[in-house]
């Protein structure tokens, strides 16, 4: 299991879903939350919507994401580690594309870096993805 004592700030960033349930919106429809977490601070770099029925990000959403956390961190990381269960081939594509290396690891590689932050989004949003 990875832990955030193997990592420097800004070295690694985790992409991954925030919440557990779909959040359901009456006028757009539903939507999960794509995250970025740093690995070694756990800070969390940025989020972006992605409409259930696209299923993964889009090339412009992927960049979005990524430049967000450029926004927040000040600098690209060396790696991005990504869930092998996550749908991400654009971000993956995007993130390659800056130069910065892709690891796909299974999510239960990342659950110390995940918990908190679903834990915080599920109390915000409850379990079933309403508010």
């Amino acid at each position: 299991m990875l832990h955030p004592n193997q990592f420097q700030v800004n070295e690694a960033w985790i992409a991954f879903r925030l919440n557990d349930e779909p959040i359901h919106t009456e006028s757009d429809g539903d939507f999960d939350f794509l995250a970025l977490v740093d690995a070694a601070s756990g800070f969390i770099l940025g989020s972006e919507p992605i409409p259930t029925e696209l299923a993964e990000p889009t090339p412009v959403e992927a960049m979005r994401l990524l430049e967000q956390g450029q926004a927040r961190a000040k600098q690209w990381p060396r790696t991005i580690f990504v869930p092998t269960e996550l749908r991400a081939k654009f971000l993956a594509a995007e993130a390659e594309r800056l130069g910065i290396c892709v690891v796909r690891v299974s999510q239960d590689q990342l659950v110390f870096f995940v918990a908190e932050p679903r834990e915080s989004f599920r109390q915000r949003f409850g379990s079933d993805g309403t508010q």
